[in-house]
């Protein structure tokens, strides 16, 4: 049976599957089609170093979640690249192929089949696996499982309330644009949080730090994230949603909050923002970063002590531009080790996700491993109003084709 075929059988087997077994219903599918002698899931984890294999105990049915370290292997090579990997083993072929959706690499698909595949079954796996992103994003609303798997020890309380705060996907691409935001925790949470939401035209990107640690900084996240998110899906500007997160901080006595809100006319390209006490954003133009300075108004939750209201300032970004928003933990502490603008210029051919990635990593590891706050960013770039319809390949080089050929080793 041809991928066509089997694909809306499949999607229809595991829609009436239990929520937690769906992505069983999708290997057993590809073993029974392909002969496989293993099919696993890969999910990558917070971090974005590991991937968690999950499988079934035998006549137990308890899950169980093999973690495997990222860094310099294929599964690295797989998520980096996007591209399908295929080698010969000594128990047969082994074939990986990413699970991604619109630019959230969600994790990893790999078969071991008896024979070297034709192009017609690596077309049906590569489909399977795209199917497959959609089977986890929807089921994900009726299990903790996939939540689970992304985890690699039980959080605290504080950084549950963290997690929660961030968008569903860390990752989103469309025609106009690309993003990605990364957040490498503190030893105790310091409640920095980045958010984003595509609207039809517009788009609306937030970043946002409040004051203290642990379950306070926790807290004020939620008063503040709550806030920007009530007003902005009610439809309010720049000028209005930061106005309703100062008074709401204010109101509820959680301290206050630096912050930077972003909005991007996807038809017009003409993009704004309100920076309410926050970092400058950085700004990537023919291979240079600069800093861009902009109108600094207080912080949120300083509404009796306002002397202006929030002041909404044009940003300039043209097509090609590479957007860094960041919080003070990127930039004081450890992170004023790092060379930010240098390493903004050397991640440029990188996809965001990897950027974000990177950028974070190069804070932790300044840091040996111990944050003393936490360190966020959102990395945007801007391919600008003119394009109407999205042709990548979500791969760690934005360089590359499209349509580039499935990677293979003898």
């Amino acid at each position: 049976m041809d991928g066509q075929t089997g694909l809306p059988r499949l999607l229809t087997a595991a829609e009436t599957a239990a929520p937690g077994d769906a992505v069983d219903v999708v290997a057993e599918d590809l073993r029974r089609r392909f002969h496989a002698t293993r099919v696993s899931f890969l999910l990558v984890d917070l971090t974005g170093k590991a991937v968690a294999r999950l499988t079934t105990v035998p006549d137990e049915g308890e899950r169980t979640a093999e973690r495997i370290p990222m860094y310099g292997s294929v599964y690295e090579q797989v998520i980096r690249t996007q591209r399908l990997h295929q080698q010969a083993t000594g128990q047969g072929q082994q074939v990986i192929v990413p699970v991604t959706n619109r630019g959230d690499a969600i994790g990893l698909l790999e078969l071991l089949l008896p024979a070297d595949p034709g192009e017609d079954v690596l077309q049906a796996v590569g489909e399977a696996a795209h199917l497959l992103s959609y089977i986890v994003i929807v089921n994900g609303r009726f299990t903790d499982l996939y939540t689970w798997g992304k985890r690699s020890r039980p959080p605290t309380l504080a950084a549950e309330i963290q997690y929660q705060l961030l968008p569903p996907s860390l990752s989103c691409e469309a025609a106009q644009f690309t993003l990605c935001g990364h957040l490498e925790p503190s030893e105790d949470l310091s409640g920095d949080t980045f958010d984003y939401s595509l609207d039809r035209d517009t788009l609306h990107v937030s970043v946002t730090d409040p004051m203290g640690h642990d379950i306070d900084a926790a807290l004020a996240a939620t008063v503040l994230v709550s806030a920007l998110r009530g007003a902005r899906r009610a439809g309010a500007g720049l000028a209005d949603q930061a106005h309703l997160a100062d008074h709401a901080l204010g109101v509820h006595g959680h301290g206050h909050a630096t912050g930077q809100l972003l909005r991007i006319h996807l038809r017009t390209g003409r993009a704004q923002l309100v920076n309410a006490g926050h970092p400058w954003p950085l700004r990537l133009r023919g291979g240079t970063a600069e800093t861009l300075t902009c109108e600094v108004d207080h912080p949120f939750g300083l509404a009796e002590f306002r002397p202006r209201p929030y002041r909404v300032q044009d940003l300039d970004l043209r097509p090609g531009d590479r957007l860094l928003m960041l919080t003070d933990g990127m930039l004081e502490r450890h992170g004023e080790k790092v060379d930010l603008p240098a390493l903004l210029e050397a991640t440029r051919g990188l996809h965001p996700r990897e950027t974000a990635l990177e950028l974070t990593s190069a804070v932790r590891e300044a840091a040996d491993g111990r944050l003393d706050d936490d360190a966020t960013c959102m990395c945007l770039d801007w391919h600008g109003p003119q394009e109407t319809q999205r042709h990548v390949s979500s791969g760690a080089d934005t360089r590359q084709a499209s349509a580039a050929r499935p990677e293979q080793q003898p």
